[in-house]
């Protein structure tokens, strides 16, 4: 996977805003915080933590919890998002559900990552490159 410190927008700023947000996050069973923040093509940014549940299938992780929490302010074309979780310094990727999830908006968008305490940048589809997709007439594709 090719990673890039090149980008259109302040990487270690989004990055520190995934982390505030991940200091909110609910882990009791867990312990492993996470945060996400998205950067939308109007400059906002929305954030939000994971969150876990005793019945752990109902638990959010915070890329999907940002997301949801977007599209209820009628944000739908995020241009970046963050991921920070797992401690300072730490990669932490976006688990699959959360890949598929995104690939919804913008399967293009950049993903910034923490590695050895500084910002690494990849594109989602690099990530995910394979993503379901509905074709709106009863069939699915694969994006390829």
């Amino acid at each position: 996977m090719k990673y890039s410190e090149e980008r259109g927008f302040d990487a270690k700023s989004l990055l520190n805003e995934a982390k505030r947000a991940g200091s909110y996050a609910y882990v009791p069973y867990s312990s492993f915080p996470v945060g996400a923040a998205i950067l939308f093509e109007d400059g906002s940014v929305v954030s939000g933590c994971n969150v876990e549940n005793g019945s752990l299938g109902l638990s959010i992780c915070a890329e999907r919890n940002a997301m949801t929490t977007a599209v209820g302010e009628g944000r739908l074309k995020p241009v970046a998002i963050a991921v920070a979780g797992g401690g300072e310094g730490k990669f932490c990727p976006p688990c699959g559900a959360c890949r598929q999830f995104l690939s919804e908006f913008n399967s293009d968008m950049s993903v910034v990552l923490e590695e050895d305490g500084r910002p690494v940048i990849c594109r989602l589809s690099d990530l995910l490159p394979l993503q379901f997709k509905f074709s709106g007439k009863g069939e699915t594709k694969n994006d390829k």
